[in-house]
């Protein structure tokens, strides 16, 4: 296994080594240990997620205030544009994101570190979404940025198509208005 910076450093491209043959694959999709010295901290996770999504289903702009979660995210089948954006006002890359395509083909994964709000799109007929949180789901701490936020500016590569999006997601803040991290 092995990680790869993004534009913004504290998130990476995860992407583990793959032993093939004619049979099929075998790869380990997660190490404690190895995940650790990738990121060069101490991890503990909590909960696993599972979601499956229809094509141009777009979830996000999602995080969580308090009980802030990092999320280590992979496809299992299909593939997805996943996007992470730095809500930390104390960061260097604040308001800026980055967006990975993430497949049941290229197994890539990627760790978004508490102090961003993630969301993704799903480009195929639909997409298997798994991922790992560092912290319990809260609702009631729960938050969501607009996904079409002018300020953002993020391409979700759906040329003229429209996302597919829960009331929640259709109601989220503009990034100017939204509580952000320090």
């Amino acid at each position: 296994m092995h990680a790869t910076q993004t534009a913004i450093p504290d998130v990476l491209i995860v992407e583990p080594r793959i032993f093939g043959d004619e049979r099929g694959f075998f790869f380990e999709s997660f190490n404690q240990k190895v995940f650790e010295n990738l990121v060069g901290t101490k991890v503990k996770f909590v909960q696993d997620n599972h979601s499956k999504s229809a094509q141009y289903v777009l979830r996000g702009l999602h995080y969580q205030i308090k009980q802030p979660q990092g999320k280590l995210v992979r496809v299992v089948a299909g593939k997805v544009l996943d996007v992470a954006v730095d809500i930390r006002k104390s960061s260097p890359t604040f308001g800026s994101w980055v967006g990975e395509i993430l497949s049941a083909e290229n197994k890539k994964m990627l760790w978004v570190p508490e102090g961003f709000a993630h969301g993704f799109v799903v480009l195929s007929e639909y997409a298997e979404f798994l991922y790992k949180t560092t912290n319990y789901w809260a609702p009631e701490f729960e938050r969501t940025i607009l996904w079409n936020d002018p300020e953002l500016a993020i391409d979700w590569r759906l040329s003229q198509q429209e996302p597919i999006l829960s009331k929640k997601d259709q109601g989220g803040a503009l990034f100017s208005n939204a509580e952000l991290f320090p």
